[in-house]
């Protein structure tokens, strides 16, 4: 049997949480509960691929659409004491950094790779140019409890007690599969991905499905900034993202273009750094901190050179749709 994405998940998760389990159970769900944490903002990321190539656009551009949503969002949310609105700002902050990519890529016909490439250098300007200093929002968001889910035996811990945008983007990315396979829109954005002559005969604007969804994903791009600022850590420094956007676009190559299999990988690489810390806490293995920095551009390419060659990106990807002359 070929083993596929989520079969390494359930292999890494059981490995995983046997060896803590067998020292002690309240590790065991504190790994699990911070690979949650750490895949959180992967998976969403990834997603920001995932419907952008779906329908034929790549978007390289998704680090630096993460790092300027969470820096608008980190500054709103002090300077207007409420992290509710900041959040808000970064989610529109990312769709207009999507809606800036599809403009570069439906419009303009630019390479798609330097139109990422523009994107990333501009929001890394931006965000140095106008940091500053001593600023501080009133509070991350606030963590909800599940009572119901909180009280399931081993897994309640681990899923309880998550902060909102956790949650919606859980079942945003199960909704996101639904809608990509299960409903017209979803068959219209493959078919632009695949065949989008075909699709423009059979009726289908593919230049402004293509602005639909590159712009959507920038806001979900937004939303993973956002996280990052106002969920995850509260603070904003310079570089804050650290690489996260690259290792989403492995996570969505080694998923298959698919936000199930995305999920599933974006899981794998937190559980992989929650694990590591874990390690290190407990002292069993020394490993300096700048290994620990470096660990997912280590698994990136660990992933990439296993993918390489083994899945099938959508077939129009990166190609300017030019509309046939009749």
């Amino acid at each position: 049997m070929k083993l596929r994405t989520s079969h390494y998940l359930i292999i890494s998760f059981l490995a995983a949480f046997t060896y803590f389990y067998s020292k002690d159970g309240l590790v065991a769900t504190s790994v699990l509960y911070t690979a949650i944490q750490f895949a959180l903002p992967l998976a969403l990321a990834a997603m920001v691929g995932v419907m952008c190539e779906r329908t034929g656009v790549v978007n390289i551009g998704i680090e630096g659409t993460m790092l300027i949503s969470a820096f608008t969002a980190f500054f709103a949310g002090a300077i207007l004491k409420n992290t509710v609105q900041g959040m808000l700002v970064g989610v529109f902050t990312g769709a207009m950094m999507g809606l800036l990519l599809a403009l570069m890529a439906v419009n303009w016909k630019m390479d798609q790779i330097i139109a990422g490439v523009i994107i990333n250098i501009l929001a890394a300007g931006i965000t140095s140019f106008y940091y500053r200093q001593n600023y501080s929002i009133p509070s991350t968001l606030d963590p909800i409890d599940l009572p119901v889910i909180g009280a399931w035996p081993i897994l309640g811990p681990v899923l309880s007690f998550h902060g909102p945008i956790t949650y919606f983007g859980i079942f945003f990315i199960l909704g996101l599969w639904f809608a990509l396979y299960k409903t017209s829109w979803g068959l219209r954005s493959r078919a632009v991905g695949e065949h989008p002559s075909s699709a423009d005969t059979a009726g289908v604007s593919v230049s402004r499905l293509r602005y639909l969804n590159v712009t959507a994903a920038g806001a979900v791009g937004g939303l993973a900034g956002s996280y990052l600022a106002l969920e995850a850590v509260g603070i904003f420094e310079r570089g804050f993202t650290a690489g996260k956007g690259f290792t989403a676009l492995a996570i969505m190559i080694f998923g298959r273009w698919n936000p199930l299999g995305a999920l599933a990988a974006a899981l794998f690489f937190g559980l992989t750094q929650a694990v590591t810390n874990q390690l290190m806490i407990d002292e069993v293995v020394e490993i300096p901190p700048q290994f620990i920095n470096m660990l997912p551009y280590i698994l990136t390419i660990v992933v990439l050179a296993i993918s390489a060659g083994k899945v099938r990106p959508p077939a129009a990807e990166g190609i300017p749709y030019e509309k046939e002359k009749s």
